[in-house]
């Protein structure tokens, strides 16, 4: 049985009957025949974009209604990315904006339902700023190259240290974590502090792991007196592992976010920022649910402020 919740989170018995979960000989061992979207390499993978659900899985899996079938199978996972000594996909990556609405929200179900049912582990990232199409192609390359340091692709000479971790020379000449997402943001965002662009040269951030549920990071720089651009992303690593908590990555994702928004000069208006109380209070509201947390809250330094 497929167990879904429905909108308002309550649990659906959507199917009637059992659909084993985990076994991967569903998926199609070539769908580059597709032929849907640009094919990246990386590392001996291809990486494909913009494939239906139907591209991958092999004819309708036991336990699902034609109506369910017709829905996840019609749905595209942005990025989906298969060895190339055997096509079969090794994982697939989402991209989503935060609050879909509530026929969005059912059919996302439906598809984590099948993707957990047929063995294809699934990254999903929601964002109000990050895209597929934009910044999939350094995500899904980041994840891959940190999945094989992490299977011991750098050989066993290499200090055992954390892929995240890896110290060495960063674009702004100083020394410090190479596979920080937000490295370069950091470094974009003194350079517009000079430029007087911002009013304060330090991206500051959280990051939390919630109890059944998603990693959560959240990066902030002050843009005025008061005034704070804010990312937050969400990170769902279903059956997936790279060698980076999770919480961490959504975190750096959230950094380099803001990155491109200093970038592209998109600082926003009075509307697009966060008056800094607003934020401190988002916070305070994040501590109080600590116990809803995998570790506890480390934040408290944050709420005195």
């Amino acid at each position: 049985m497929i167990v879904i919740l429905d909108s308002v989170g309550r649990w659906q018995d959507w199917v009637g009957t059992t659909m084993t979960g985990g076994d991967n000989s569903w998926l199609s061992m070539d769908p580059a025949r597709a032929g849907r979207g640009t094919v990246l390499a990386r590392a001996g993978r291809r990486v494909h974009v913009g494939l239906r659900l139907a591209d991958l899985v092999r004819g309708r899996p036991p336990g699902l209604t034609g109506h369910q079938w017709n829905t996840a199978s019609r749905s595209l996972l942005d990025l989906v990315v298969c060895p190339e000594e055997t096509g079969r996909p090794e994982f697939a990556v989402e991209f989503r904006s935060p609050a879909p609405d509530a026929s969005a929200r059912r059919a996302e179900r439906v598809v984590a339902a099948v993707t957990a049912a047929v063995g294809l582990p699934v990254l999903r990232i929601v964002s109000a700023t990050l895209r597929a199409a934009e910044h999939g192609p350094a995500i899904v390359s980041y994840v891959i190259d940190a999945r094989r340091y992490a299977e011991g692709a750098a050989g066993s000479d290499v200090a055992a240290i954390g892929f995240r971790d890896i110290v060495g020379r960063l674009p702004d000449g100083r020394t410090g974590a190479v596979n920080d997402l937000g490295a370069l943001a950091r470094a974009e965002a003194v350079e517009a502090y000079v430029a007087r662009r911002l009013a304060d040269p330090i991206l500051r951030g959280l990051h939390v792991s919630w109890v059944n549920g998603p990693a959560e990071g959240w990066s902030w720089v002050d843009v005025r007196p008061g005034e704070c651009l804010v990312e937050r992303v969400s990170v769902q690593a279903d059956r997936l592992t790279f060698g980076v908590d999770p919480a961490r990555f959504a975190e750096d994702l959230a950094a380099f976010a803001i990155g491109d928004r200093i970038r592209s000069s998109d600082l926003g208006g009075a509307s697009a920022l966060v008056r800094r109380e607003e934020l401190l209070d988002a916070v305070r509201q994040l501590r109080q649910r600590r116990d809803e947390l995998v570790d506890d809250f480390a934040y408290d330094h944050l709420c005195e402020a």
